[in-house]
């Protein structure tokens, strides 16, 4: 039997976990995708997923989202949440503001795109539409069109993983100074461990649709990957992946060679 509670935030002790989970479970066919999984963020914290493809990762941001149901288990999530993917998923006919609204019914609809669109940095591109914007400029539109839902869940599948390195180090930068400003519980899938470290307040390790480990990440703010104590969490969470610290990364033939991250720093400001 399951139970999904949504939260309405104005009724709702505001020191109250946005997102309670209790063994939850969620299977396709015999295999267990999801298995028993318990899980509470907290108002306001920054949690980070990791695990290998087939873990149950996207699976359960899914069902935080109200995009798959659970089979067993309660689930209880905010109302107001968001949700922001790895493709922008915006709809190529509408403007830039006109796709931040999309779904959202409000007599000042308007307003309030132009207001996300100038806090991502997009206040010049209000008219733009989707196949006239880089990469980076679509996915800021995406996350426009999640905060302009004021969520106080925001979740977040992998949403820098198709940009360029220098392109991600402003998103990671930009994420950190959204989420300081409006204080959503975020929950973000990754398959990068310093993505993890240099955003999260803790990191949770998912194998086999279970908790493997769950870090907290008490490294002061702003972060960057040569600091005190990051390659001691990274090679932590490297093990628990089944990776060694050293491990050569195996690439694709014909790929462009990847920037070593132990010759440059990573930054994330927060």
């Amino acid at each position: 039997m399951s139970s999904i509670d949504l939260l309405d935030a104005s009724k709702t002790v505001h020191s109250a976990a946005p997102v309670q989970l209790r063994n939850v479970v969620r299977q396709f066919g015999q295999q267990r995708v999801i298995d028993g999984l318990d899980l509470d963020i907290a108002p306001g914290e920054f949690v980070a997923l990791l695990g290998a493809s087939g873990s149950g990762k996207t699976t359960l941001l899914r069902s935080l989202a109200g995009l798959d149901s659970i089979d067993s288990g309660q689930l209880r999530v905010p109302k107001a949440r968001a949700a922001v993917f790895q493709e922008p998923r915006l709809m190529p006919w509408k403007r830039a503001w006109k796709n931040v609204i999309l779904g959202l019914h409000t007599p000042n609809a308007k307003a309030r795109a132009v207001q996300a669109l100038t806090e991502v940095g997009l206040a010049h591109r209000l008219e733009a539409y989707p196949a006239t914007l880089s990469g980076g400029e679509a996915q800021r539109v995406a996350l426009a069109r999640g905060l302009v839902r004021e969520p106080k869940l925001l979740l977040l599948d992998e949403p820098f993983a198709a940009l360029d390195a220098l392109t991600r180090i402003r998103m990671h930068r930009l994420i950190i100074e959204l989420w300081r400003k409006h204080t959503p519980a975020v929950l973000l899938v990754t398959h990068d461990v310093d993505e993890a470290i240099l955003l999260a307040d803790r990191v949770i390790v998912l194998a086999n649709g279970k908790i493997a480990e769950q870090l907290t990440i008490d490294l002061p703010r702003a972060r960057d990957t040569g600091q005190e104590g990051f390659q001691q969490i990274r090679a932590r969470l490297l093990s628990l992946l089944g990776v060694e610290a050293n491990e050569p990364a195996v690439q694709a033939a014909g790929a462009v060679p990847a920037v070593s991250t132990g010759n440059v720093r990573r930054f994330a400001h927060g």
